[in-house]
């Protein structure tokens, strides 16, 4: 019989048995691992993933969730430093950092409940509605007037009163480099005067000498800070009214708006320079709230280093 050919009716050898079970085997394991592929992509379109359940029952994804390949988010904010915030919003809200409100007691009745109107949160502004025409005639710097709620000021009332001081004759309007404006709430400006109560003065100041926790004004950024206790008392180491004293704060300190640096007391005798810090001592000067006397004469004195 030639080579390669079989007649079909030998009888396999037991090695060739061997083989074939194992094929059979290798079959029926190719067939059940392809039927449990079949079957686990039948589940997986039959059961929706947790992304797609939250859009179809009506709760959103979560924005602070990490997605997939995104890193979890870093908690905080890049809040403004006191002292250096940044400038005043149109919608007459505080540029600075002001402290945060506390959250009402769960126990406490609503304003409505209990008759009475919600007492305003610390270093809550409000506005003035007052605007005024130029003065000066340098470029007009807008500003605008914010009291604290809870201080008692009437904000246009005191919008008129400063207004008046930033206009008078022996004012920074003499310069005629300086000019100003007064414009209403949700205008732009370039500076802000805020009328503030001595703590929040204190937090927009970042006061932290101790003779002079609650008693100090100051410039914050483009934000003139009144301290409400200087606005109504004046100073003991002023020899003026309060009214007078009143010039000297906005005057001090629309003095640094127009980058104006302190300066000390002349000589015995004369008048105190509007720049130099009279709140701490006089050193032989009087008192004066003015930048120039009457006859148009700065009244200036040594750079303090």
């Amino acid at each position: 019989m030639p080579a390669g050919h079989s007649t079909g009716r030998s009888r396999r050898s037991p090695r060739a048995r061997r083989r074939a079970e194992r094929r059979r085997r290798l079959r029926r394991t190719l067939l059940g691992s392809a039927a449990l592929v079949a079957l686990s992509g039948t589940v997986y379109a039959l059961v929706p993933s947790k992304e797609t359940a939250a859009v179809a029952d009506g709760r959103p994804k979560d924005p602070a969730r990490p997605q997939d390949g995104q890193e979890a988010p870093e908690s905080g904010a890049d809040a403004a430093p006191q002292g250096g915030q940044r400038s005043p919003e149109p919608t007459g809200s505080s540029s600075a950092p002001s402290p945060a409100p506390s959250a009402p007691a769960a126990a406490s009745p609503s304003p409505a409940a209990s008759g009475s109107s919600a007492p305003a949160e610390p270093g809550t502004f409000k506005a003035s509605a007052a605007s005024g025409q130029p003065q000066g005639q340098g470029r007009a710097l807008r500003w605008r007037l914010e009291t604290e709620q809870g201080s008692g000021i009437d904000p246009d009332t005191a919008a008129r009163a400063v207004e008046k001081i930033l206009g008078d004759p022996r004012g920074w309007t003499r310069d005629p480099a300086y000019g100003f404006q007064l414009v209403g709430a949700g205008q732009p400006v370039d500076f802000t005067v805020k009328i503030a109560t001595p703590t929040t003065t204190d937090l927009l100041c970042d006061v932290v000498t101790p003779e002079l926790i609650g008693e100090t004004n100051c410039r914050a950024g483009h934000t003139v800070v009144v301290n409400l206790k200087r606005w109504k008392e004046g100073s003991p180491q002023f020899s003026g009214s309060p009214e007078e004293y009143r010039a000297l704060i906005v005057n001090h300190e629309v003095g640094h708006e127009l980058g104006r640096e302190h300066e000390s007391c002349p000589g015995p005798g004369k008048p105190a320079p509007a720049m130099m810090q009279q709140i701490k001592g006089l050193l032989g000067c009087t008192s004066n709230a003015w930048p120039y006397d009457a006859n148009g004469t700065y009244l200036s004195g040594p750079r303090v280093p």
